[in-house]
């Protein structure tokens, strides 16, 4: 009879933790949709500032960012991936966006651009990429487009897949396996190149 209470009182600790833990996934959830809608549209406006009153001729340099500035937008039609950019990968920056990986080169520039994500949030769709599956990352300076030309899942140390390659890339790394519990051990790599025409 008197372990009834312990049980009873077991059970609501359960239960508010739970309560705790879906609130926190919550707040989490609505604080990265309400900045991405935000950033998408100051983006936006950004971008049509730029083109009514820029010369039509695009420059690809860009100025060099600062942790959490904003970068542009990530698209991948086909698995429905459309997510703003930001600078820096501190836990932060990826719970509200994607992240250019420090010390990558930035977008326009004729080497190896590198964008992480979190598996459970905006790059879980990657599971479902496909070799020649279209991507663009939009800038103020410009939309530049790739194609995807692989797949591969690396150790966290292998960190050469961000090195420059001699060619126009964009690499986007995010931790695999997709379902795994936990910090995952491996790392899931797309590897795409610009496109001639970009």
């Amino acid at each position: 009879m008197s372990a009834r209470p312990g049980i009873r009182a077991a059970q609501y600790g359960f239960t508010l933790a739970a309560v705790l833990a879906l609130g926190y996934c919550a707040v989490v959830w609505v604080d990265a949709r309400l900045y991405q809608a935000r950033e998408a549209r100051q983006f936006h406006g950004e971008t049509q500032l730029k083109n009514r009153s820029s010369p039509p001729k695009v420059s690809t340099a860009l100025s060099i960012p600062v942790e959490g500035d904003l970068v542009g937008r990530l698209e991948i039609p086909r698995i429905g991936v459309s997510v703003m950019v930001v600078e820096g990968t501190e836990d932060g920056d990826l719970k509200r966006a994607v992240g250019h990986i420090p010390g990558t080169a930035l977008p326009g520039a004729s080497s190896n651009v590198g964008i992480a994500g979190h598996r459970d949030t905006f790059f879980r769709p990657l599971r479902s990429i496909h070799r020649d599956d279209a991507i663009t990352l939009r800038t103020l300076q410009g939309a530049f487009r790739y194609r995807v030309v692989s797949t591969k899942v690396v150790r966290p140390e292998d960190v050469q897949v961000l090195y420059p390659n001699g060619r126009d890339t964009l690499t986007l790394v995010t931790c695999f396996p997709f379902d795994y519990v936990g910090s995952a051990p491996m790392r899931f790599i797309v590897r795409a190149e610009r496109s001639p025409q970009t």
